[in-house]
């Protein structure tokens, strides 16, 4: 976010993966898909069709992130790269270049 951003007021946004936003002060959690709870949940929001944002842009889903407003986003990216980019506000909208080589072809 450009010190122009801040100055008007505009909340953070973190880049999920692949140029997809969600407002940083929405964020409950990050948390890892790898456990059969949160498989589960994800399973049961994509037979119900509601609450959940899959940002992964076809790609292996690493990260649940959980909003205040109960709406699930699913992110390609891990937890521990969307913590570092929720810590450091001068990245949070900074590609990945994984993701900058595999948009460009």
């Amino acid at each position: 976010m450009t010190h122009d951003e801040r100055a008007l007021g505009l909340p953070p946004l973190l880049n999920v993966g692949f140029y997809n936003f969600v407002l940083t002060d929405k964020i409950v959690a990050l948390v890892r898909i790898d456990s059969a709870p949160v498989k589960r949940l994800v399973q049961q929001l994509r037979r119900e069709g509601t609450k959940l944002i899959d940002a992964t842009q076809g790609r292996r889903t690493r990260c649940v992130v959980f909003l205040s407003s109960g709406q699930i986003v699913l992110s390609a990216l891990t937890q521990e790269t969307l913590a570092k980019r929720l810590s450091r506000p001068e990245i949070a909208l900074a590609p990945e270049p994984a993701e900058e080589d595999e948009l460009a072809e």
